[in-house]
């Protein structure tokens, strides 16, 4: 079992920068690869980030390349989601999730565990 925590979410200015946190706890949670991804009102759940478990390897979705960086500190257990140039369309709920798949992923299903969630809103 593997037990994540998003913190870090807010209210934030378009333009703005804001760093989100997803902590790991539980039995060789830093095997495991981390991905983000976010949920707005009435839309899909869309990929964000991933990052495999060594931090050797990313991956973005279309609309977090060039603006958001993942990272991770596994001495911490904590995965890091870095959003800059922030626009209001970024607004949403991120969740942080765990897998044991071998190649980092876009697919939530392919994801075990999740988080419950952190609130980003940016204002326009």
């Amino acid at each position: 079992q593997v037990q994540l925590v998003e913190s870090g979410g807010g209210l934030v200015q378009a333009g703005g920068s804001l760093r989100i946190s997803c902590a790991a706890s539980g039995r060789a949670s830093s095997s495991y690869a981390i991905g983000w991804f976010r949920q707005a009102p009435g839309k899909e759940r869309e990929f964000v980030a991933a990052i495999s478990w060594n931090g050797g390897m990313t991956t973005y979705g279309t609309s977090a390349k060039g603006r958001f960086t993942i990272s991770r500190d596994n001495a911490k257990n904590t995965v890091y989601l870095q959003m800059n140039s922030l626009k209001p369309e970024d607004t949403a709920v991120y969740y942080c999730a765990a897998s044991r798949f071998a190649v980092l992923t876009a697919q939530s299903d392919r994801y075990d565990y999740w988080g419950q969630g952190t609130q980003v809103t940016v204002s326009s």
